[in-house]
């Protein structure tokens, strides 16, 4: 699996360099997301801009990264989704469930603005 991690302060953001997130690949993708939750982030950001498709095995990773970011306390976006990605994820009615942020930059403006919230209410 291809793929760029990017460690800022307070959020991660990573990068899939693949065409297509099948079941070949969602278990390395889940690998990963674990490792990098338990190095202390709870803030991951999974930009998809090269990904142009995603199966079952691939929708299951991303809600693992959902569910270890939000068992942490911490944010999971995704981001960079084609129409292809976003309707599977619309159809397997996942909309409620995951962040879904159109750039980059917007994703870590969310993640931050959702740190400040959690900074405010504690």
């Amino acid at each position: 699996m291809k793929f760029q991690v990017d460690k800022r302060d307070r959020l991660v953001i990573v990068k899939l360099n693949e065409e297509k997130l099948l079941s070949n690949l969602a278990p390395q993708l889940k690998s990963e997301l674990v490792i990098i939750n338990n190095e202390g982030f709870k803030n991951i950001v999974l930009d998809l801009t090269d990904v142009q498709y995603v199966d079952s095995s691939g929708l299951s990773a991303l809600l693992v990264g959902n569910r270890l970011c939000k068992e942490a306390g911490g944010t999971f976006v995704l981001t960079g989704l084609n129409a292809h990605i976003q309707k599977l994820i619309k159809i397997s009615q996942l909309e409620p469930i995951l962040n879904i942020v159109p750039t980059v930059p917007e994703s870590v403006d969310y993640v931050m603005m959702e740190e400040l919230d959690r900074d405010l209410r504690t």
